[in-house]
């Protein structure tokens, strides 16, 4: 039987989850459909996501439809949760959007939208609540080709529309509105069209390769509640998105794209398998890599913590894999490819490791967070090592411990989710201070520094040196012969000067930096691999103030749908929150205006947005560059002992 990956995504409150309900219902995995507000759904799990009636981890769910095995994927919604989209998004064969037939497309729909083009998943998008008053057909397929994209296809009009008998019909065989559209992007079936030797199945089969190599996207319009315009939509699902193409006997490539923990506190790891066989208590390679590149720091902060970086290859076994299949999860000796497992057992893994070959998928798709705030309970122990286990289940998380706790955020309502988790999980009541932006820092011209062994100010046996200058990313080059040091003594110098990179000189991240080894020494008797991790922070840090660094601050792409009467007052809040405006276009009925905003403004201005706009404007931010902060440099505690003064660098040694 041919499998499927698809993931099911939308903005808040589309009715997202209320279709995974009901196509789990028409497959027979569910008696009746479950309710969001009722909490009574089959995906949300978390009592948080069933108090608020909103998705916070994917969900995944494994049935039949049409002879068809389709791993659904249901995803959040809200663009706080974005990381575990992403996730998804690494896995899947295609996907299905779901719009409100009454909000029509909202922020998240525009940025799940533009992510799905650019990763050229094949992707349906469905109406929703046609059977809602104020639902829309005409000139919601206008924004949706203003908006999103205009190489979207509606397969059929609706009947009703608004009212409580509200149904979807689909256009007949062979309909003109469709050929119309698919001939615009091909040529010879434009030539078939016009000649008039066009069958029902010549349009079935061009919309179909349209669709798999994502150049146009059909709209399906129904209620996930009724259950109108979903039998149709299944249709779609299974005649026209693609399937696994992987075949058992390749080479095993899998990549894990979530990590939970088990009652007992165990890792339970979600892959996908794309080719080959995965067996349990068989050994498999493991990769380093993918989105777990992405959080690198991450493992950097948590071996400054004391811990030590994740290996980049290894070989582990399953001790168990749990088989998604039915609406359970079934426990197997082996998992053939195109299908979705939970294994146990492999205590290092992580979320975007690879397993078998590397499958080349995955990678960062959005910006990292930008915000932070302070976390404060009453054992600091157990707050420290509780939000450590949930960044093993959200590597965009990022834990950061000096006089206070901080973790950091994509938004506000991840505040309440990490409190709730806390107190469920680990019964930790928690508060939280204000989010403030995560800044960086990027060095502005040229600093060497160097440490001989035996010199004064150099209390160990090694020698160092290094060059720092402006550069892309983390530049880190070797001035000196690869065979002069032990390839030990080189790898801890590395490893060293990436963590010591995690706070710069006003305890900010330092990146965009050119790192030259220009000089290393060693006692082949007396050197060990920490002289060299004590002595690099000092010295890259000597190097690091010679060239001195600017403070950056992270700042946003926006773009503000608006009626025009508000965009006066819209523009006075955008100076006031010290945005620029690049380019406007004002219609008598839309005006749009495009531009730049700090980071750490827009939640105040997004909170003024509705009063300005009489609630029609419609806000959407992207992560766009750093640019240096005006006048002077915000600080950051250090939790490194600060290496810029010998003194109270070895006091802080002394103590660990």
């Amino acid at each position: 039987m041919s499998t499927l990956t698809m993931g099911i995504l939308a903005h808040v409150d589309a009715g997202k989850t209320s279709l995974t309900e009901r196509l789990l219902h028409t497959a027979g995995v569910i008696d009746r459909v479950g309710s969001v507000d009722a909490g009574s759904t089959r995906t949300d799990t978390m009592d948080l996501e069933r108090r608020r009636g909103i998705t916070i981890r994917s969900a995944v769910v494994s049935f039949e439809l049409s002879g068809v095995t389709v791993n659904l994927i249901d995803t959040p919604g809200h663009s706080d949760f974005i990381a575990e989209v992403e996730r998804a998004l690494s896995v899947l064969d295609g996907a299905v959007l779901v719009l409100s037939a009454v909000e029509g497309v909202q922020v998240q729909t525009r940025l799940l939208m533009r992510t799905l083009q650019r990763l050229r998943i094949p992707t349906l998008l469905f109406v929703n609540k046609i059977d809602r008053m104020g639902a829309r057909y005409d000139d919601l397929l206008a924004d949706i080709r203003r908006l999103l994209t205009p190489a979207v296809i509606p397969l059929g009009a609706v009947a009703d529309l608004g009212g409580r008998s509200a149904a979807f019909e689909l256009f007949p065989p062979g309909s003109p509105q469709v050929d119309e559209l698919l001939a615009e992007r091909n040529d010879k079936y434009l030539a078939r069209y016009l000649a008039d030797e066009l069958t029902a199945g010549d349009q079935l089969a061009e919309l179909a390769d349209q669709v798999r190599s994502a150049v146009v996207h059909p709209v399906y319009f129904g209620s996930a509640i009724t259950g109108d315009g979903v039998p149709e939509l299944i249709e779609g699902i299974t005649e026209l998105l693609p399937r696994a193409t992987g075949l058992p006997e390749d080479p095993l490539q899998a990549s894990v794209f979530k990590v939970e923990r088990g009652p007992a506190g165990e890792k339970i790891a979600s892959a996908r398998v794309f080719a080959g066989m995965l067996r349990a208590r068989e050994s498999i390679t493991v990769h380093r890599g993918g989105q777990a590149a992405a959080s690198a720091p991450a493992a950097a902060s948590a071996a400054a913590e004391g811990g030590s970086p994740s290996r980049a290859t290894y070989s582990s076994k399953p001790s168990s894999l749990l088989l998604f299949s039915q609406g359970e999860t079934q426990r197997v000796d082996a998992v053939e490819a195109g299908r979705i497992v939970a294994l146990r057992g492999l205590k290092e893994i992580q979320i975007g490791d690879q397993l078998g070959s590397p499958s080349g998928r995955g990678g960062q798709l959005f910006a990292p967070p930008t915000l932070e705030t302070v976390v404060r309970a009453g054992d600091r122990i157990k707050l420290f090592q509780a939000l450590q286990q949930l960044a093993e289940q959200d590597p965009l998380i990022r834990v950061r411990k000096d006089e206070e706790i901080s973790v950091s955020l994509y938004g506000e309502v991840q505040k309440e989710v990490i409190a709730s988790l806390l107190a469920d999980e680990y019964g930790l009541d928690v508060t939280f201070d204000r989010t403030r932006p995560i800044h960086q820092e990027r060095p502005i011209g040229v600093g060497d520094a160097v440490r001989e062994m035996g010199a004064p100010g150099n209390p160990w046996v090694a020698t160092v040196g290094f060059r720092v200058s402006p550069g892309t990313g983390i530049d880190y080059r070797l001035e000196v012969e690869l065979g002069g040091l032990p390839r030990a003594f080189h790898t801890a110098i590395e490893e060293t000067v990436r963590r010591t990179l995690l706070q710069g000189l006003y305890g900010w991240e330092v990146d965009d930096v050119r790192i030259d080894l220009i000089r290393t020494g060693y006692d082949s008797v007396a050197t060990g691999g920490g002289d060299f991790r004590y002595l690099v922070p000092l010295v890259l840090m000597e190097a690091l103030a010679q060239a001195g660094t600017s403070v950056v601050e992270p700042v946003n792409r926006f773009e503000l749908d608006l009626p025009p009467d508000a965009v006066s007052p819209i523009l006075g809040r955008l100076a006031e929150s010290h945005a620029t405006v690049e380019t406007s276009q004002i219609d008598t009925d839309h005006a749009q205006l495009t531009g730049l905003i700090p980071a750490g403004r827009v939640h105040t201005f997004e909170s003024q947005l509705p009063g300005l706009t009489h609630g029609e404007g419609i806000l959407l931010t992207t992560f766009d560059s750093f640019r240096p902060v005006p006048g002077t440099p915000p600080t950051r505690p250090r939790t490194d002992g600060n290496p810029l003064s010998l003194k109270e660098y070895l006091v802080h040694l002394n103590q660990q």
